[in-house]
């Protein structure tokens, strides 16, 4: 790299999503990224893990530089953190960074259960801490856009909401065992859009799932199908189905129904479907495989964001609170799975 970089970045966690950070933050000064980039400002990235090797590997793979631990990190005059590591791990590692006096930009969950993130929440408050929370798909076009008819009126009311968020193939049993449940790990996301897109809470939800692929999913304790039922305070009814074996390929869609149209998100020539209609071609391309193909410009994107946060230039895009929201349906959706009852929030 020539001369002083414009941006420092600590990541901490170097598995696959930490991966991928590491690789869009030393592409965010290249033009060809278009909006995702920093307008030819260059980025340096620090790197570390507490399984070192894979820190290493990081460092290897991607030339960047490796960091003794989370402390050598955080001491190596950075501008901001990335935090990639376990849930678990997620409010020490914040508390450590805003400590440090450091904006954080963490994965989501903030924490395992809604009730931590509330007692988090509280400290990042009382530090006056800059903490974004990643929620990409608030960054991909066509939530964007969806987002945008929405709030001009274009779709007249809205009746109904249907959100899928299907995944090829399972992740490992290890991490199914820690990720708190299908609803925690894939369905809050669709939790948080369906509230940002429509600017309204979702006030109860009911929830149903089904083990009907590998059996070791269900002796780990969660389901490998769900959908929930929910109502937001205006009475407006939406979906969320989720799945961990959707052959097609990585599907996630979203349908906003209103009285005067109707647009559907994620509905491209790449869409994991094929239509049942003679003569139909629609689609005609590849499909993704994995969430990181379909959601790779918002992942850029959202890194941009975190940026220019750290610069001051924005307000920030997903803060804990809005994530805690979020949280708290899945936790509710977790409920109603396990009890069989509807759940208020």
């Amino acid at each position: 790299m020539r001369g002083s970089p414009d941006m420092r970045l600590g990541i901490i966690g170097t598995g696959r999503i930490g991966r991928m950070h590491v690789e869009n933050a030393l592409a965010l000064g290249g033009d060809h990224l278009g909006s995702g980039h920093l307008g030819g400002s260059s980025v340096e990235v620090v790197v570390a893990d507490a399984y070192r090797p894979s820190a290493e590997a990081a460092g290897r793979d991607f030339g960047v530089t490796v960091a003794a631990d989370v402390d050598d990190l955080l001491a190596r005059g950075i501008d901001g953190v990335v935090i990639a590591g376990p849930t678990g791990a997620h409010a020490e590692l914040i508390l450590s960074s805003l400590r440090a006096g450091l904006p954080v930009f963490c994965e989501k969950p903030l924490t395992p259960t809604s009730a931590q993130s509330m007692e988090l929440l509280e400290d990042i408050e009382r530090m006056s801490g800059v903490v974004q929370i990643g929620h990409q798909r608030r960054f991909d076009a066509g939530y964007l856009a969806a987002k945008a008819a929405f709030d001009a009126g274009e779709l007249g009311w809205i009746h109904s909401l249907d959100a899928v968020t299907a995944d090829q193939l399972p992740p490992s049993i290890d991490f199914i065992k820690t990720s708190g449940g299908l609803f925690r790990d894939c369905s809050v996301h669709d939790f948080d859009i369906i509230a940002w897109l429509t600017g309204r809470r979702i006030v109860e939800v009911f929830a149903r799932g089904s083990n009907n692929g590998d059996p070791a999913i269900k002796e780990a304790g969660d389901v490998d199908t769900a959908i929930a039922l929910m109502t937001l305070a205006d009475g407006t009814l939406a979906t969320a189905t989720a799945t961990r074996f959707n052959g097609a390929g990585h599907d996630t869609r979203l349908e906003v129904r209103g009285s005067k149209q109707t647009l559907a998100v994620g509905l491209d020539d790449s869409a994991a479907l094929k239509s049942a209609e003679p003569g139909a071609t629609f689609p005609t391309g590849a499909p993704p495989t994995v969430f990181q193909q379909r959601f790779a410009a918002a992942y850029r994107a959202e890194l941009v964001a975190f940026c220019r946060l750290i610069r001051g230039e924005i307000e920030n895009p997903c803060t804990p609170a809005e994530s805690i929201v979020a949280s708290r349906v899945a936790d509710a959706a977790q409920e109603s799975l396990e009890t069989g009852r509807p759940v208020r929030i």
